[in-house]
């Protein structure tokens, strides 16, 4: 009776399937929908946290979907990626660059504006 008490508390090793399934629906859509608006881009992978990977059940490296693994990549509890071959944020580092050769290599000294009595 001891045992049965102690167990009931303790959650189980196994991560519930329910859980699982609709991760893996959701795992399966995101990869179309990856492979729907970048055709030239090939999906190898889901990025997740480690406390998700944990609680889920997988394994680094664990194949879930044909040619798809889970990968631990440091992302946000609660969220995943699709991790592919291809560089999506290529146009970031133009964007920073600009931003960083707009900056004026002088200061110009301005007046301050004036105040007013109410």
């Amino acid at each position: 009776m001891l045992l049965l008490a102690l167990g009931a508390g303790y959650p189980s090793l196994v991560a519930d399937t329910g859980k699982i399934a609709k991760n893996l629906e959701r795992f399966a859509m995101a990869i179309a929908a990856h492979d729907r608006e970048n055709p030239t881009h090939t999906a190898y992978g889901i990025g997740l946290s480690h406390f998700d990977m944990e609680r889920l059940g997988f394994e680094e490296g664990e194949e879930v979907l044909p040619g798809i693994t889970i990968q631990c990549d440091g992302g946000v509890t609660g969220n995943f990626r699709v991790l592919c071959d291809a560089e999506h944020d290529e146009g970031l580092g133009e964007a920073e660059e600009e931003i960083v050769e707009a900056v004026a290599s002088r200061s110009v000294p301005g007046a301050a504006p004036e105040t007013r009595e109410i």
